[in-house]
Formats: structure tokens, sequence, C-alpha cells
């Protein structure tokens, strides 16, 4: 599991970056990275922060997901996981 920011997509909010508890998302010329993708603990936090869909969260098969690829998306009060073949 780990996520993966699309620096296209990231508008620079820092919401990705307050969420995360293990402190792993940085900024860089005013888009947010993560480091070291394999020290994502997957809680998802980040994703739920992200309203410009930049990142994404890969389900691989050792944990069931088969390359799946999960991203949120919220529109008022409607909330949704979004799954998508990686």
């Amino acid at each position: 599991m780990s996520i993966k920011i699309n620096q296209d997509k990231c508008i620079g909010c820092r919401k990705c970056i307050e969420a995360c508890p293990g402190n792993l998302i940085k900024l860089d010329n005013k888009k947010a990275f993560i480091k070291r993708e394999r020290d994502c603990w997957g809680c998802t936090s980040c994703l739920k922060e992200c309203k410009a869909q930049a990142i994404e969260f890969f389900l691989g098969a050792d944990v069931g997901g088969r390359g799946t690829i999960l991203t949120f998306k919220e529109e008022g009060p409607i909330k949704q996981w979004i799954f998508s073949k990686g």
C-alpha cells in the first residue's frame, strides 16, 4: 500500500500535510510530495483532505487490491471512494 501524489493536480493547499499522522508529506515548489512512499501507513487521511483529487492510494495484491487505485471525491454532502484499475 502506498500513496502517489499527482503533481499536475496538486494545488498546494497543504491540507494533506496537516492530515498526515506520520509527517510524511512535504511541500516543494508549492506542490505536495512524499519522499518515501513505502513509509506510508495507509491511513488514507490525506486522501480525504485532498479536494483536488491529486492523491491516489495504490492497493496492491498483497492486500487483495490487485493493483486497484483508490481516490476520494467530495461534492457537497456526498463523499465517495472511487476505485479504478491501476
